[in-house]
């Protein structure tokens, strides 16, 4: 955070300066877990479920913390506020309103906001200094904690911005409004909390009629209800993807031995070739939303080319591949799931997989509501479809992708379902050979990311 008075953190938050000076000044950074206190920090102190920060507090001074963001005095310097995390986001605006020369990006949509908003930093970050969060920092307490990293020297902010609700965008664009605001797609992510993509489009919209009357809005041309938020938006509009139409295209794609997209770039400017090191077809669909908001950013098509060709994998458990010592290549997409992801990592480990034998590990996709037993079958289709060698489906919520696999009579494959984690572990060991491929993927409540570390431990049979 730049160097604050306590005194204007107060005035910012609405606060008021307990058992400090005025002028006492906060310089470090802003952190939520005292463990993480830096000389000159202010540490905000928020009541949870299962801890309050308050009583923490102590520690956080001793170690070095300028003062507390709290709601009660802590027995040393603090600023004392109605609501820590309301606060937050006020002192987050307030230091970004006091950083005029940096350009704010901002990505939203239903799937593949992290890695999206991952390349997108990788791009503009080869144009001057770059701030973004680690993995999915991107609600009310994440994105205000990543606006409170930018200093005077940061060029470029890029935000990620989840919405579980009508007037969450709203709220974070009200934090950090964007310059160049990103919508990917519109899917079924989270339909259990909306209710229907058409509520899903009202929400992600808000992104577009946040931006500033100079910003630009980046589309998704091939997603109707994102190309339709063009007319809730005064700013520029720009869009990306494989129609026609598109000012951000791609063209001759087609897709490595192992799964990495290839394509030309073309955008009203000229075009220029692309290499991938990401895994996937719906990929591209990022990579152009990312190219898409560099252009919009200012960087010229054969920088933003260059870019997205040496663009790494910036998050974990987001389509890491890893190969064994016995040859298992070992796919770990276990951060999240919903069913458009989960389609395009089955399609990712099915052309992977070719001449050799596949399996998928998948669990439970959450917060789907009343589709959800309807949208686990289809899954279960699709895998059984995709030629897969092996099914795991692990947890009673995710039982019904056992069953929409049962309905493909044509199906060769054998479906496992099991209960938990170790029991996938135990049946992915007796099952697996050299040169096998496997997918691990599911919702954040299924942990089956200790699925893939499992499988890459020294025995490959750890965590059970």
């Amino acid at each position: 955070m730049i160097p604050l008075p306590l005194s204007t953190i107060a005035e910012i938050t609405g606060g008021t300066v307990d058992g400090a000076p005025p002028d006492a000044v906060a310089g470090g950074p802003v952190v939520i877990d005292s463990r993480a206190v830096e000389p000159g920090a202010l540490f905000a102190a928020f009541k949870g479920e299962h801890a309050d920060g308050h009583d923490y507090a102590a520690a956080a001074l001793a170690a070095g913390a300028a003062a507390v963001l709290a709601q009660r005095p802590v027995g040393g310097p603090a600023v004392l506020v109605d609501d820590v995390k309301e606060a937050l986001g006020r002192l987050a605006r307030g230091v970004l309103e006091r950083l005029p020369d940096t350009t704010v990006v901002a990505v939203t949509g239903s799937a593949g906001k992290t890695s999206t908003k991952d390349l997108i930093a990788q791009l503009v970050g080869r144009a001057g200094p770059t701030v973004w969060p680690p993995g999915s920092f991107n609600n009310e307490i994440g994105l205000p904690l990543t606006v409170l990293r930018a200093g005077a020297e940061t060029r470029y902010l890029v935000l990620e911005m989840g919405a579980r609700g009508v007037g969450h965008i709203a709220y974070l664009t009200g934090i950090a409004r964007p310059d160049v605001g990103v919508v990917l797609n519109v899917g079924t992510a989270h339909m259990g909390e909306f209710g229907s993509r058409e509520a899903i489009a009202r929400a992600k919209g808000e992104m577009v009629e946040a931006l500033r009357p100079d910003g630009t809005a980046v589309l998704n041309a091939d997603d109707p209800l994102v190309s339709a938020m063009a007319s809730r938006t005064a700013g520029e509009v720009v869009t990306f993807g494989r129609s026609d139409g598109a000012a951000v295209r791609a063209v001759d794609e087609a897709l490595d031995e192992q799964g990495r997209a290839r394509f030309t770039l073309v955008t009203p400017e000229g075009s220029a070739p692309v290499a991938l090191r990401l895994y996937g077809s719906h990929a591209v669909a990022n990579a152009l939303a990312a190219a898409a908001a560099a252009r919009a950013a200012g960087l010229p098509v054969d920088e933003i080319a260059a870019g997205l060709s040496e663009a790494e994998p910036a998050s974990r458990w987001r389509m890491e591949v890893t190969e064994r010592a016995d040859g298992v290549t070992v796919v770990n997409d276990a951060y999240n799931a919903n069913p458009d992801s989960t389609r395009a990592a089955i399609d990712v480990l099915a052309h992977m997989a070719r001449g050799r034998r596949a399996y998928a590990v998948l669990g439970e996709m959450a917060e789907l509501g009343g589709s959800s037993a309807a949208e686990h079958a289809r899954i279960g289709r699709h895998a059984a479809r995709s030629g897969l060698d092996g099914l795991v489906v692990v947890g009673a919520n995710a039982a019904a992708m056992a069953e929409g696999a049962a309905e493909v009579a044509s199906w060769t494959g054998e479906c496992v379902q099991v209960d938990d984690v170790g029991a996938a572990v135990a049946a992915l060991s007796e099952r697996l050979a050299p040169r096998d491929v496997v997918l691990v993927k599911g919702s954040r409540v299924a942990g089956l990311e200790r699925v893939a570390e499992a499988l890459l431990a020294p025995d490959g049979r750890a965590g059970r």
